[in-house]
């Protein structure tokens, strides 16, 4: 049911893309749904656009599918970046990073003129913190330094792993998933973070989703 809620989210957020549009490509389960439906209109419309990945896994998703791909250093603008969410509040502030690459999809966010979000209801809470840590990418040197750092913002931090190695990111860094609790000033909380050395971005996206897609039981909805 997830998952097909997931699908019908993120083909519905395509329809903000137009023919010869810079389209920022997320990273994610519904990320990816709404990649295969993007190529699927390209080829049946002829349209020409680029993507910009913002992870490899999704380049190499996208380069399967047969879409022109550039680097965000390639392009002068991105006219809309389509992603999922781990969290969304009322005021469509964001939790992201469960997937590792939300260093490189704020980075597209903030370059795009309009930015589409594709959810499943489970991920709508009343206030950031709810349900999702805040992934927090570090810099390996130091990092228990860094660790020490966040914690002093009371929260609880634990470095992701993978097969019970450091989990490591596309750009060679390392994740610190911060339990804070319910955070009431995700702005002030953002600042904060990136403001602690070895701190490179972390996964608060505070006003910087236009349009949320929401797929329940009951249909689509666009958050107000």
């Amino acid at each position: 049911m997830t998952e097909d809620l997931k699908r019908l989210a993120g083909e519905a957020a395509i329809a903000h893309v137009r023919d010869g549009m810079t389209v920022g490509l997320g990273t994610g389960s519904t990320a990816a749904h709404a990649i295969r439906k993007l190529a699927a209109v390209v080829r049946e419309r002829g349209w020409t656009i680029r993507g910009v990945p913002t992870s490899i896994a999704t380049e190499r998703l996208a380069a399967s599918l047969g879409l022109p791909l550039a680097t965000l250093d390639e392009v002068d603008s991105v006219d809309v970046a389509i992603d999922g969410a781990d969290e969304v509040d009322p005021k469509r502030n964001l939790i992201k990073g469960a997937g590792g690459a939300h260093l490189r999809e704020k980075l597209v966010a903030r370059a795009a003129a309009k930015v589409v979000i594709a959810v499943d209801a489970s991920k709508l809470v009343p206030v950031l913190g709810t349900k999702a840590p805040v992934p927090v990418e570090v810099h390996p040197f130091g990092w228990r330094q860094t660790k020490n750092a966040l914690e002093a913002l009371w929260c609880t931090a634990t470095l992701r792993t993978a097969d019970g190695d450091p989990f490591w990111t596309d750009n060679g860094n390392y994740i610190l998933d911060c339990k804070f609790g319910p955070i009431p000033k995700p702005e002030k909380l953002e600042r904060e973070i990136n403001n602690v050395p070895g701190v490179l971005e972390n996964g608060l996206f505070v006003g910087l989703a236009h349009v949320v897609v929401v797929a329940g039981p009951e249909g689509l909805r666009t958050m107000p």
